[in-house]
């Protein structure tokens, strides 16, 4: 009769350890969900005339957000967004549009995109020769 008693005892305590957490408490509190499902992708973009960043003083500055949907005070976000992912974040990949006709004049404006890409930080500066040139590489991205 005692073996009976322990080996109940022992089954009772054994099962207490398996299902316990199982059960209650345990149940409704679910495991820590993460905080987003995507890469953070938040970028300020400023433009001044120049011919550097230091020397510059900045005109216009907005935000891009591009995940989880294009945001921010850019003029065009979801076609910024749509740039940088056709380079897959490498501003350096943009290229000028096909049939874009700028004139000559130099009046240097620089361009400086600061903040995380996908997880990644960026930070970025180039001088064109003016603002039509300046606008005419990619669809949108430094129209602004």
């Amino acid at each position: 009769m005692r073996n009976t008693a322990r080996w109940a005892a022992t089954l009772a305590l054994t099962a207490t350890a398996v299902c316990g957490p199982l059960t209650g408490a345990a149940l409704a509190t679910p495991a820590a969900a993460p905080a987003s499902l995507y890469a953070p992708s938040a970028l300020v973009l400023t433009v001044g005339h120049g011919t550097s960043a230091a020397a510059a003083t900045p005109l216009r500055a907005v935000t891009l957000n591009c995940a989880p949907t294009a945001s921010g005070t850019h003029p065009a976000p979801a076609l910024a967004c749509a740039d940088l992912r056709g380079v897959g974040g490498d501003i350096d990949a943009l290229k000028a549009r096909d049939g874009v006709i700028c004139n000559k004049l130099y009046d240097p404006v620089v361009v400086t995109v600061d903040g995380v890409w996908q997880g990644k930080r960026v930070s970025y500066e180039r001088t064109f020769g003016n603002e039509c040139v300046k606008n005419s590489y990619g669809t949108s991205l430094f129209a602004f």
